[in-house]
C-alpha cells in the first residue's frame, strides 16, 4: 500500500506538472490566434485535469487506508503490551506516573494517525519535486534562483522551529487535561446511581466544571502559542507568492531575455513562473505542515512514553507471570476426571504485606500453607490487611519479604479469584458466566446449557435468563445499569460454579453469601474467604487459629482488635452462620 502510494503521488506530481505547463501555452495559442492549437490545447488541459483529480482523490483515498492500517498495527502493538500478565493492572492502579492510558491508546494513537496519514504523501514527494523543480529554476533563472528560494525556505524553516518547541510542551499539557475531564464524566457515568442517592449534583458540577476551566485555560494558552506559529506559517505563505516574480525579475531586467517579442516573453515568464512558485510551494507546503508536525510531535511523546513504560512493566513481569486464558487446558469440562492433584495450592514463609505505595506493614512474619480439602476463613477489621493478602495470593502486588510460592495453575482447573467489586464485560448472557474463559468447554454442547441454567438457578437468577431472552442473545446494554449489587454477587458466584476451580478465593462482604457459597462449592477443594470480623460467627465446635504473627504485639503497645486477623482452617461441611 505504502509503494501504491508513492507511486500515485508521483504520477500525480507528473500530471500536476503538465497541467502548469498549459498557461503558458495557452499565452502563444491566443497571442498568434491559432484557433485549432487553442482546441487542442483545451481538449489536452481538460484531460490533464481530470486525470489529476482522479490521482489527487486515489492519493487521498490510499492515505485513508494507510491511517487505518496503521491505526490498527499500533493500537494492537500496545494491546499486545497493555493485556500481557497484569501491565494493565499496575499502570491504572499502582502506578501515576503516565497519566489516562486509555487516552492514549484510543485518542492520541486516533489522532495520531490520522495526522500523519494526512502528511505522508507531501513527506514522500517531496525530495523528488525539490530536486526537478530546483534543476528546472536553476535552467530558467540561473544559480541565483534556487539559492534564494533555498535560503528563504531556511529562515523560515528557523523562525518555524523556535515557535514549535513550547507548542509541544503545551499540546502534551492539554491531552493530559483531555483526559481528567473526560475521566470526570467517565466516573459519574459509572456512579451515577450512587451520586444521585446523595443527591451530589451540584457538588458535581462543580468539581467537573473545575476541570474544565482547567483545561479551557491551557487551551488559550496553547493557541496564544499557536497564533505566532500561524503568523509566521502565514507571512513566509504570502511571501512565497511574490519571491517567484522577484528572482524571474532578476534576468529580465539584466537584459538575458532582451531578443524576444513581447508574445514570446509571456510565454517565457509564464512558464517560469510557474516553475519557481511551484518550488516555493513545494517549500511552503514543507513549512505549513509546522503546526500538524508539533501536534505529532506531542502525540509522539505520549505515545512513546506509553510504549517504554510497558515495555518496562512486561520485562518485569516475565518473572511469575500468572498463566494467562489462552494457556488454560479446556480439554475437559468441569465434574470431568481431573489430573493429579498436587495437595498444596500455595506456601507462604515469613511473608511480609505493605501496601505499594507505602511501607507501613499490613501483616509481618506470616508463615502459611493452603492445602487441598481446607478451607481458610480470613476474618479481621477493616484496613487489617485481609484483600491485601488476596491480592498476594492473586500475584497483583510483590511481597517486600518472605517467600510467595503458589503451586498450583491459575485458571479452571486451578485456582480462581472473586474480585471484591463483580468484573463483567460486553457480551451475552453466557459470555459473562463462563467469563474470562472465551468460548465454551470442548465438546460439551447442550450439556453446557444445562449446566449454565442449573447454576444460574442455584444462584437465584432464573429470570435473568427471560430478560435477556436466551443465554446467546446480544444485549446492547450495560450490565452495571440493568443488574442490582445483589444480582452482581450472584451472577459471580454462578461463574465460579461454571468454572469449578480446585481453589477459589474471593472477598465475602455479605454473611449469608458466605454461609450459601461453602454449601454450594462442595466440588472446589478449598476456599479462601476474607470477611469483616463483626459480619461472621463461627460454629464453637470449629476450631480456630488466632494468626498473632500476622499482626504482632510489641511490648509497651496496646493490642486492639483492629491489629487482629483471624484465620480459621474451616472443613467443607463447617458451619458458618
Amino acid at each position: 500500500m505504502f509503494l501504491t502510494l508513492v507511486c500515485v503521488a508521483l504520477l500525480e506530481q507528473l500530471v500536476i506538472y503538465r497541467v502548469g505547463l498549459i498557461p503558458s501555452q495557452y499565452f502563444g495559442v491566443l497571442g498568434s490566434k491559432d484557433l485549432s492549437g487553442f482546441k487542442t490545447l483545451t481538449f489536452l488541459a481538460v484531460t490533464l485535469i481530470i486525470l489529476n483529480s482522479m490521482l489527487k482523490s486515489f492519493n487521498q483515498f490510499i492515505s485513508s487506508l494507510l491511517y487505518v492500517s496503521w491505526r490498527k498495527d499500533l493500537t494492537e502493538h500496545l494491546h499486545h503490551l497493555y493485556f500481557r500478565g497484569r501491565v494493565y493492572y499496575t499502570l491504572n492502579v499502582l502506578r501515576d506516573d503516565v497519566d489516562n492510558p486509555d487516552q492514549r491508546i484510543s485518542q492520541d494513537v486516533e489522532r495520531f494517525c490520522r495526522q500523519l496519514s494526512s502528511m505522508v504523501s507531501k513527506l514522500i514527494i517531496s525530495p523528488f519535486t525539490l530536486v526537478y523543480y530546483t534543476y528546472q529554476c536553476f535552467q530558467s533563472t540561473g544559480w541565483l534562483g534556487p539559492v534564494s528560494i533555498f535560503g528563504y525556505f531556511i529562515v523560515g524553516t528557523m523562525v518555524n522551529k523556535m515557535l514549535m518547541g513550547p507548542i509541544v510542551v503545551k499540546l502534551v499539557q492539554q491531552e493530559k487535561l483531555e483526559g481528567d475531564f473526560r475521566f470526570k464524566h467517565m466516573q459519574i457515568r459509572v456512579n451515577a446511581e450512587p451520586a444521585a442517592f446523595f443527591r451530589a449534583g451540584h457538588v458535581e458540577h462543580v468539581r467537573t466544571d473545575r476541570r474544565l476551566q482547567r483545561l479551557l485555560r491551557t487551551q488559550r494558552e496553547l493557541m496564544s502559542k499557536e497564533l505566532w506559529l500561524y503568523i509566521g506559517v502565514n507571512t513566509f505563505d504570502y511571501l512565497g507568492s511574490i519571491l517567484s516574480y522577484v528572482v524571474i525579475a532578476i534576468p529580465i531586467f539584466s537584459g538575458v531575455y532582451g531578443d524576444l517579442s513581447p508574445t514570446e516573453l509571456s510565454t517565457l515568464v509564464s512558464k517560469n513562473a510557474f516553475v519557481c512558485m511551484y518550488l516555493i510551494s513545494c517549500f511552503t507546503r514543507l513549512i505549513d505542515l509546522s503546526t500538524p508536525l508539533s501536534d505529532v510531535a506531542g502525540y509522539t511523546h505520549r505515545i512513546g512514553e506509553l510504549r517504554e513504560t510497558l515495555l518496562d512493566l512486561a520485562l518485569k513481569s516475565q518473572e511469575g507471570e500468572i498463566q494467562d486464558e489462552s494457556t488454560w487446558d479446556l480439554a475437559r469440562a468441569p465434574g470431568w476426571p481431573a489430573v493429579e492433584p498436587t495437595g498444596t495450592a500455595f506456601l507462604l514463609e515469613q511473608v511480609c504485606i505493605s501496601a505499594p505505595s507505602s511501607n507501613k506493614p499490613l501483616i509481618k512474619d506470616l508463615s502459611l500453607k493452603i492445602c487441598e480439602g481446607q478451607s481458610l476463613l480470613i476474618t479481621g477489621n477493616t484496613g487489617t490487611g485481609k484483600t491485601s493478602l488476596l491480592r498476594i495470593l492473586g500475584g497483583l502486588w510483590a511481597s517486600p519479604l518472605g517467600s510467595v510460592q503458589m503451586l498450583t495453575d491459575f485458571g479452571p482447573h486451578g485456582v480462581l479469584f472473586l474480585p471484591q467489586k463483580p468484573f463483567f464485560t460486553d457480551g451475552t448472557l453466557r459470555e459473562q458466566v463462563i467469563y474470562p474463559l472465551k468460548e465454551i468447554y470442548p465438546d460439551s454442547g447442550s450439556t453446557d446449557d444445562e449446566r449454565i441454567m442449573r447454576f444460574l438457578e442455584l444462584a437465584g437468577l432464573s429470570s435473568l435468563v427471560a430478560r435477556t431472552e436466551g443465554l446467546d442473545q446480544q444485549v446492547d446494554w450495560n450490565w452495571y445499569d440493568v443488574l442490582s449489587p445483589g444480582e452482581m454477587q450472584r451472577l459471580s458466584f454462578a461463574r465460579l460454579f461454571y468454572l469449578q476451580p480446585k481453589y477459589a478465593g474471593e472477598v465475602c462482604p455479605v454473611r449469608a453469601r458466605v454461609s450459601q457459597a461453602l454449601r454450594v462449592l462442595t466440588g472446589i477443594a478449598a476456599c479462601v474467604c476474607v470477611y469483616t470480623l463483626s459480619g461472621v460467627c463461627v460454629n464453637r465446635s470449629t476450631p480456630l487459629c488466632t494468626a498473632r504473627h500476622l499482626c504482632p504485639r510489641r511490648r509497651g503497645r496496646q493490642g486492639s482488635a483492629r491489629e487482629a486477623v483471624v484465620l480459621s482452617l474451616l472443613r467443607a461441611s463447617s458451619g458458618i452462620c
